[in-house]
């Protein structure tokens, strides 16, 4: 029913009012349902969105004693609505295969397992196909019609099968009830209703917006979809589309960004017919990701340094998006792109991700300068390096010297030469190492907050480590502390510490390597920096050793092993400190005995980054009390997820018994993290049962 005018009709119908009255219909409802205590349900208002508002307003003010639950795909937008968002039913996180057991908390598999039951009676929910019928409900999102529809299809396809073919879920989502409405006979002809429902400014804020991949902030979605800025009506249209659910809003570091579902995002791209016009738009999504990291490599040496971080990796499956379209394009886009994140891919530990990236974009370097193709070239080199793969990194090095051949411009001499220096480095080649090195270093016109000079100096820092000159080794260290303290950077500063703490160990002074150490560790935490972290946690693994602790030598040399590993680094990156960790290892598990020696390196290399810096720092035990004076900092929605991860509750879980994102779920749990000091959830779940009445009833 579409026509406003019969909506006072059909309702008077529906509770018995008969228009037998010289009066306005809305009167006479309204006088009967007056004195009545009574729940009026409105379903599928956005059909007549106005009509609906102005007799649910009318209704509301003249009937005291008169509730009204209205099902809408928007707010109604009158006093006193309590606006209760539906989200998507729960489904499994792709990398979290839930047991078959488990399974039956999902509510995406319960409703798929029932509907194809119904489908194909003596279907039911197996080890066998638990698997594929997990991956149908998250390909779906947990979108109830494409879950029933995905069901169906159940008499002629295994659920393995269903799940190969949903690359094109609305081919073989178009199969419904025929009972049900129109709309809801197939997944295509459900959004294609909610796509007519919206305005023209609408639909083609929603066609645009498909560009992006996950999620967006405003000024991205403006800067793209708009292109003169965030007006008045862009805001009100971006508003309209959230209010619609066509649009998710979600919040986290104090920031909102927009997010799509991928089924109407699908849908959004297939109603762009023009290919030029796909192909502008595209443009200008690759135009705003290309400045962004360009700033983000600009301010990378600064206060900026984890803002640009984080943010990085929110924008990853745009980044992923842009670079793809990139490299589709001859100029040089994707060579640039690609290396100005080489410093994200590092600090991240995303190290095979931007060898790949950065693999394919030298391929085909396109319109870029000399200068672009170097710096591309020395991040290639450095990340096959960290990997071990020194094949790669000298083929990249012998690029590079073909091109130094082409250079005039000291800057990109500058990325060859410590490209060289750097591989040599690894591969245990001191000499070379220094004087490439040093050639870069000498190099004159550069700033000294240039991120290639800040590097080489560190790295020639560990040349005179390695060679056995401390003292040399220390100063230039503290060359580096000292640019990068004074522009409140952070990653480097890690370096340099983790460093020094090694330099000050190999000279005898373990209570001040200790704390270099650590203090590396401190700065590594927000980061997420795998390699450092590791570095820092063989090196405190061999402190522990001369100390007599050989249990902790275990469990931090695991820990490390685990950290390196999942970058896909060796367990020690020069080749120098591999018989000192051999040695260490020999001597831990002798002392210990083998069955020992192995528990506790497994323990070690069964903690995540957060467990390992808080067992290496010692907090593991230290923060649970000390939290207790915290309590009143948490929000009482902080306290519920708290609560819940008690339970055991998984981010989707909670997001499901809130009903909120699971987005903003996760900023919750970053801010109760925050709050009282912890690093995981094992540890606000320990912090709940410690202040719960209970506990504290215990407490003699």
């Amino acid at each position: 029913m579409r026509d406003p005018a019969l909506v006072v009709e059909l309702v008077a119908a529906t509770v018995g009012v008969q228009d037998q009255s010289v009066e306005p219909l809305r009167e006479v409802l309204a006088g009967v349902l007056a004195s009545h205590t009574a729940l009026l349900v409105l379903d599928n208002c956005e059909q007549v969105i106005e009509a609906v508002a102005g007799l649910t307003q009318s209704m509301l003010t003249r009937c005291p004693k008169l509730r009204i639950l209205a099902t809408s795909r928007e707010p109604l937008n009158i006093g006193g609505e309590a606006v209760v968002r539906i989200a998507p039913l729960t489904t499994p996180e792709p990398e979290d295969m839930p047991s078959l057991r488990e399974a039956r908390r999902f509510d995406a598999m319960g409703l798929f397992t029932e509907r194809a039951a119904s489908a194909l009676p003596g279907f039911e929910l197996t080890d066998e196909n638990r698997r594929a019928v997990a991956g149908i409900c998250a390909r779906l999102e947990g979108l109830p019609l494409a879950v029933e529809l995905a069901a169906s299809r159940i008499r002629a396809l295994t659920p393995q099968q269903i799940l190969q073919r949903l690359n094109d879920r609305y081919v073989l989502l178009n199969l419904g009830s025929r009972s049900a409405p129109t709309r809801q006979q197939t997944l295509r002809l459900s959004i294609g209703w909610s796509y007519d429902m919206c305005t023209p400014a609408e639909q083609q804020l929603w066609t645009r917006l498909s560009v992006f991949a996950g999620s967006t902030d405003l000024d991205g979605a403006a800067e793209v979809c708009a292109g003169d800025g965030a007006t008045a009506s862009f805001l009100d249209t971006v508003t309209a589309l959230v209010d619609k659910s066509i649009l998710i809003r979600e919040e986290s570091h104090g920031e909102v960004r927009f997010r799509m579902l991928e089924t109407l995002r699908d849908y959004a791209r297939g109603t762009i017919e023009n290919a030029d016009q796909y192909m502008d738009l595209a443009r200008r999504h690759q135009d705003w990701y290309q400045r962004l990291t360009l700033t983000a490599e600009s301010e990378w040496i600064s206060t900026r340094q984890l803002e640009w971080i984080a943010k990085l990796e929110r924008e990853l499956p745009n980044l992923r998006e842009v670079l793809e379209f990139s490299l589709t394009v001859p100029d040089g886009s994707a060579l640039r792109i690609a290396a100005s994140l080489y410093q994200f891919w590092l600090s991240r530990g995303r190290v095979s991700e931007g060898r790949r990236w950065l693999a394919r974009a030298l391929a085909q370097p396109g319109q870029c300068s000399i200068l672009e193709h170097a710096k591309a070239i020395f991040a290639a080199a450095e990340l096959a390096a960290v990997q071990g793969d020194l094949v790669t990194a000298r083929f990249w090095v012998d690029e590079g010297r073909a091109l130094d051949l082409q250079s005039t411009d000291l800057r990109a001499r500058s990325f060859i030469a410590i490209t060289e220096g750097f591989v040599a480095l690894t591969s245990g080649d001191l000499d070379r190492a220094q004087t490439c090195l040093e050639e870069t270093l000498g190099t004159t016109g550069i700033p000294s907050d240039f991120s290639p000079q800040i590097y080489a100096l560190l790295m020639l820092g560990w040349v005179h480590q390695l060679g056995g000159r401390q003292t040399e080794a220390l100063a230039e260290h503290e060359q580096v502390l000292s640019i990068t303290e004074s522009r409140g950077e952070s990653v480097y500063r890690s370096y340099a510490l983790a460093a020094m703490g090694m330099a000050l160990w190999r000279d005898g002074d373990r209570e001040h390597a200790v704390q270099r150490l650590e203090e590396a560790l401190l700065l590594t935490r927000p980061v997420g920096n795998l390699i450092t972290t590791s570095t820092c946690l063989q090196a405190l693994a061999w402190i522990a050793f001369e100390n007599g602790a050989s249990r902790r030598t275990a469990v931090l040399m695991g820990a490390a092993a685990a950290l390196s590993q999942a970058v896909g680094s060796p367990t020690v990156l020069f080749p120098s400190l591999l018989p000192i960790r051999a040695r260490f290892e020999q001597s831990a598990r002798r002392d210990l005995g083998t069955r020992v020696f192995e528990a506790a390196y497994r323990e070690g290399g069964s903690m995540d980054l957060d467990a390992a810096i808080a067992f290496a720092l010692g907090e593991r035990h230290q923060k649970v009390g000390s939290a207790r004076r915290t309590t009143t900092n948490l929000t009482k929605r902080e306290h519920e997820v708290a609560n819940l991860i008690a339970e055991g509750l998984t981010n989707k879980e909670i997001a499901a018994r809130l009903v909120l994102s699971k987005r903003t779920v996760e900023g919750h749990v970053e801010h109760t993290l925050a709050k009282l000091g912890f690093t995981s959830r094992a540890q606000i779940a320990a912090w709940v049962v410690a202040n719960s009445p209970d506990s504290q009833r215990r407490i003699p």
